[in-house]
């Protein structure tokens, strides 16, 4: 052990009290740093995995044609005119993809690209004996779906079964909470009207998102049995894309509206607000309890500034001996990383306990998403950033004192004109 560590321990036995309320400050600040943004995260990342399982990680839509306008050329050619092709915003949009077949071969030539589906979309009632109510028809054809959602485990959170479903041409998937409105369960018979058109189907599944709007509304039916239920032979209302990199698709979006001439729209273009929404919650958590950490190293800045005026004869014999200034100012730099060094370990030990208390207390959430528990995501650089907030505050309040201690002049002191 360094002699100026051993002097800088000797320095803080001096203040115990006063550095054990710093510390307890700097450990229950870098905990509840840890704990607020593993929080946060982790609703934010269920959000998105829930995104993801529905609709995909894109949605490729409506085929658009660039519109032309013409403005008077400069120069040489002044007196003809050149064309100018419009932003995104000014394209004309014709509805749906017309050669779904063909655009998911294209797709699946993308490197990033899991899966594919194909989904006709179209607005329905469905009369149950009970009441009525308005729904949502996707027809899909249920292997390629698989592939680009969690189907498969929303209907095990809810009844029935995929087989069931995949081996009955009149079977259909319901959300939750449609079924518990209209007041169906498996084996039940209902009519989806269409416009004109109205046909009986068996209820062969329930699945379960946690998704209000998508549960309340989504009727799952056999892409054949759909088209001819709502009349659109051909052609898709969209397309669903999966990606092995989920953080790619704003990228993969871009280029895939280049190549394909569609619409393309990323799931973060989707759910923009949401992630916004999101990412203010952290911030504005780590600012609230980063506030702890602050008000911990003004006690700790307090206690080495009285360190050093009691210590001030201390400091004249350590510089008499020919310690110098540099000599001095590392003991309380010293002092400051033995604090922030212990806080560093009880605030992460702190932080990883309560953080794994916090994800087993059960908890009932509906809304945009549907949780029983906290969530909680677990990152180490929700540790390394608590501990860089806690290691800015900590070395800045032992630096100030410790250029104070650092000025002060043996001659001075037993004069008793140092400042």
């Amino acid at each position: 052990m360094s002699t100026n560590l051993r002097i800088a321990l000797r320095f803080l036995t001096a203040k115990r009290r006063s550095m054990l309320m710093s510390l307890t400050g700097i450990v229950f600040g870098i905990g509840f740093f840890i704990v607020t943004q593993a929080q946060t995260s982790g609703f934010e990342e269920f959000f998105v995995k829930t995104i993801l399982g529905t609709d995909g990680a894109i949605r490729i839509e409506d085929r658009f044609q660039a519109t032309m306008f013409y403005v008077p050329a400069t120069g040489a050619h002044a007196d003809s005119l050149m064309e100018i092709e419009t932003p995104r915003e000014g394209h004309k949009y014709i509805e749906g993809v017309q050669e779904p077949d063909d655009m998911m071969k294209a797709l699946r030539l993308f490197g990033n690209v899991s899966g594919v589906s194909t989904v006709v979309e179209g607005s329905v009632v469905a009369d149950s004996s009970f009441k009525n109510d308005t729904a949502k028809v996707y027809g899909i054809r249920l292997n390629d779906h698989l592939a680009v959602s969690d189907l498969e485990a929303q209907v095990k959170r809810g009844s029935g079964s995929l087989d069931e479903f995949r081996n009955s041409p009149q079977g259909l998937l319901m959300g939750k909470e449609l079924a518990e409105r209209l007041s169906l369960g498996v084996g039940d018979t209902l009519i989806l009207r269409a416009g004109t058109e109205q046909r009986r189907y068996k209820v062969a599944g329930i699945y379960f998102t946690g998704v209000s709007d998508i549960d309340r509304l989504r009727i799952y039916l056999h892409l054949g049995e759909a088209r001819s239920l709502l009349k659109k032979p051909t052609g898709a209302s969209f397309i669903q894309v999966s990606l092995f990199d989920r953080n790619r698709a704003p990228q993969d979006a871009a280029q895939m509206e280049r190549v394909l001439n569609h619409s393309a729209k990323s799931w973060q273009e989707r759910e923009i607000s949401w992630l916004q929404a999101f990412q203010a919650l952290q911030v504005s958590a780590a600012l609230t309890v980063s506030t702890i950490i602050m008000i911990s190293g003004l006690g700790m800045f307090n206690t080495l500034a009285m360190i050093v005026i009691e210590k001030t004869k201390e400091i004249a014999i350590l510089r008499s001996m020919g310690y110098t200034r540099n000599d001095i100012a590392r003991i309380f730099i010293w002092l400051g990383a033995i604090v922030l060094i212990l806080g560093t370990i009880g605030g992460w030990a702190l932080g990883a306990g309560v953080t794994y208390g916090v994800s087993k207390y059960p908890i009932k959430i509906r809304g945009i998403f549907s949780a029983d528990s906290f969530q909680v995501y677990w990152s180490i650089w929700h540790y390394v950033v608590g501990t860089l907030t806690a290691a800015v505050v900590v070395m800045t309040a032992a630096l100030i004192p410790a250029r104070r201690a650092a000025r002060l002049e043996p001659g001075d002191i037993i004069r008793g004109t140092s400042q």
